[in-house]
């Protein structure tokens, strides 16, 4: 009977790992089309107005060749006229007593018309559509940078949290607001509570959070070294064990960034990202819901690492480790990005 029940849980486990790959698949596919199609609407919305602008510019330059070539067929008729003025007032100093025609009169009057014609303000290009063009793209640019990328307008109501002072290593320095925390080289004199980390330099959330769909941000700007995770309150706090270190153990998770490299951590075992860029905002995505929790280059939004829980035991606080300064190459404190701030 109990191997039948097994089988039974074995057999619906399956199945519903099928369901999820299945709505998976199909959500992907939904948001691809989407997509495509903002897409198409952009690239045939694009291809018109440049048409548009290209036709104005055509007729533009079209009508100012015409008011070009008047003015050099003038210019021509001016100096054919000049050569021939010449060889008169020539032909007259020669013969005292002749009198010289009218001749380039006819040329002289058509200046004026041609002068006026041609002014260069006479062609132009419509400016105040232009600029209505140029104001309606802007408001389009606007309008999808406030909506993309698509997890960050998500995940824009965040979480605020401040860090309890009184969990922090007495080498952490602790922002007065609680949004910050420092390496120091000085060990501060702080009561010995059992809350306090006495050897990882960690500090948790003074708030914790057991249901719901919670995200924190960190700025990370400038360290070359630093851990952010989630944690039980359970976690181990005194002594050299390893598992008060973020994702060592049982009760929490994290990823570290070392040395260039990301890695991923819990109960010990790591897993090594195959990520190049160095982001200066990480997010951290907790869902009681799903039972995960996700780490995120927020910078744009891509995907670190997902742990996949099932259930948390516990309630969860956000926990901070800013590392040594490394000879002050790991000098800058690490700060939350609170809404409030």
């Amino acid at each position: 009977m109990q191997r039948e029940v097994v089988k039974d849980r074995q057999k619906n486990l399956a199945m519903q790992q099928s369901e999820i790959t299945k709505k998976s698949y199909v959500i992907k596919e939904s948001i691809i089309r989407k997509h495509l199609e903002i897409q198409a609407i952009l690239d045939k919305d694009l291809k018109t107005t440049l048409s548009h602008l290209e036709a104005e510019e055509r007729a533009a330059v079209s009508a100012l060749d015409w008011l070009m070539e008047r003015n050099w067929i003038l210019i021509q008729e001016i100096e054919q006229d000049l050569a021939g003025i010449t060889a008169t007032l020539d032909h007259v100093d020669l013969h005292a007593h002749a009198t010289p025609d009218h001749q380039g009169e006819w040329v002289l009057d058509k200046v004026p018309d041609v002068l006026n014609s041609s002014e260069c303000c006479s062609v132009s290009l419509d400016a105040a559509k232009a600029d209505q063009i140029v104001s309606l793209t802007n408001s389009m640019l606007l309008l999808v940078s406030s909506l993309t990328p698509t997890m960050k307008n998500l995940m824009k109501n965040r979480s605020d949290v401040s860090l309890d002072p009184d969990t922090a290593h007495p080498k952490l320095l602790i922002s007065p607001k609680g949004d910050g925390v420092t390496y120091t080289d000085t060990w501060q004199e702080l009561p010995d509570t059992p809350l306090r980390f006495d050897t990882t330099l960690n500090v948790i959330s003074l708030q914790s959070f057991s249901f719901g769909c919670h995200y924190w941000e960190m700025d990370v700007t400038g360290k070359t070294y630093w851990e952010l995770g989630v944690t039980y309150p359970s976690i181990p706090r005194k002594g050299v064990a390893e598992d008060c270190w973020l994702g060592r153990g049982d009760e929490s998770w994290c990823v570290e960034f070392y040395d260039g490299e990301y890695t991923a951590w819990h109960r010990g075992v790591p897993h090594r990202l195959l990520v190049t860029k160095q982001f200066s905002r990480i997010g951290i995505l907790c869902n009681f819901p799903a039972g995960s929790v996700m780490f995120l280059g927020a910078d744009d939004m891509s995907p670190l690492f997902c742990f996949c829980v099932g259930s948390f035991s516990d309630s969860l606080h956000l926990a901070l480790c800013p590392g040594h300064d490394h000879n002050a190459t790991n000098a800058k404190p690490i700060v939350i990005c609170n809404a409030s701030s």
